[in-house]
Formats: C-alpha cells, structure tokens, sequence
C-alpha cells in the first residue's frame, strides 16, 4: 500500500476511535457558548430556567430534535454509552464517504490528458 493509504486509513481509525469511545468521557456541562448565553439566569434542579435575564430564555426547540441522531446518540439504543459511541462512528463515515467522494470526483476532474484541456480552449487561445 502507498503511505498516502496508511496515513488516511490511520487517520480514519484514529477517528473512529475518538468518536467511538473518547466521546463517551466529553463534560456533560454546557460548552463555551451555552455558558455565556445562560449567564444572568437561576435554574432549578432540573435545569430549567427558573428567573433572570439570559439569551436562553429565547431559545426554542431543534428542528432535528426528532431524527434518528438527535443529542449525540441514536433513538432507539437505550444503553448510552452504545448511543453515543454509535452516533460519533456514523458520523465520521458519513463525513469520511462526503469528502472521500468530493476528493475523488476532483482528482478524476484532473485526470484529462493536455490533448482534452486544449480541445476545450477556444480557438484564440490554442497553439
């Protein structure tokens, strides 16, 4: 196999790893930005809003909240740690077949001889 091979498959079962099984140990606590929009506001014990002023008052519900990948996990699965190892694996091979696909349709784009480059030329331009 070529090195460019190795590299990518290694960097794909690196990534598999990661989103596999690193995923499961990420915070459970809000990131950066839901911090910042909850700042100003109380929550209950449940995590609701309970008073303040905070930019979470005015969010509203995901449109995708009811697919199948919706909050880091697959419907259906009840064990969480499977759900979440799951959803991060589908999505690596979904992004992997996108770009995989992009790079490829590009590179067969690149295969034309000179003689099939010059023949789009408009006359002007041809030697």
């Amino acid at each position: 196999m070529k090195k460019t091979t190795w590299f990518i498959l290694s960097g794909l079962v690196a990534a598999l790893l990661l989103a596999g099984v690193v995923s499961n140990f990420a915070s459970p606590h809000p990131d950066g930005l839901d911090s910042v929009a909850r700042e100003g506001c109380t929550f209950d014990d449940e995590d609701q809003i309970t008073g303040g002023n905070c930019i979470a008052q005015g969010e509203t519900d995901n449109l995708t909240k009811d697919s199948p990948l919706a909050d880091y996990g697959v419907r259906g699965l009840a064990n969480d740690f499977l759900s979440t190892g799951t959803s991060g694996v589908i999505g690596v091979l979904a992004t992997f077949a996108l770009g995989g696909g992009v790079f490829w349709l590009l590179k067969a784009g690149r295969k034309r001889t000179p003689e099939d480059r010059a023949a789009d030329l408009p006359e002007e331009q041809k030697v």
